[in-house]
């Protein structure tokens, strides 16, 4: 039962790579593993900053997805995005951010550890 899940979570994953094509950012990862630290859904690069990307998303009218960015899920984004720029010895500006999907839309959420 666990595909379904997945196949949701890869659809809303490709729409919002779509989204961020549209508004100029060029894809550099997707799903990219930083060993024991997590998973960063989307790496993309706008002129001259990084963007680490969370991908939210949910079929739920009485639950929003944006409620799924935790502060633990952060953590495991910025240490994951630390150790990316690390391993590529990268000296970037970055922003971890959080695109939300609710069905078609899309919300575009920068800076989100402000």
């Amino acid at each position: 039962m666990r595909e379904l899940p997945k196949l949701f979570g890869d659809q809303s994953e490709t729409l919002a790579t779509q989204f961020l094509e549209q508004e100029g950012f060029v894809i550099l990862e997707r799903n990219y593993f930083a060993r024991k630290l997590g998973e960063i859904d989307i790496i993309a690069q706008q002129e001259d900053v990084l963007h680490f990307i969370e991908v939210k998303s949910g079929k739920s009218e009485t639950f929003d997805p944006v409620y799924n960015v935790t502060p633990a899920k952060l953590r495991k984004v910025i240490n994951s995005a630390q150790y990316y720029l690390k391993v590529k010895q990268l000296d970037l500006a970055f922003s971890i951010d959080a695109l939300i999907v609710r069905g078609d839309e899309v919300e575009f959420i920068e800076n989100v550890t402000l």
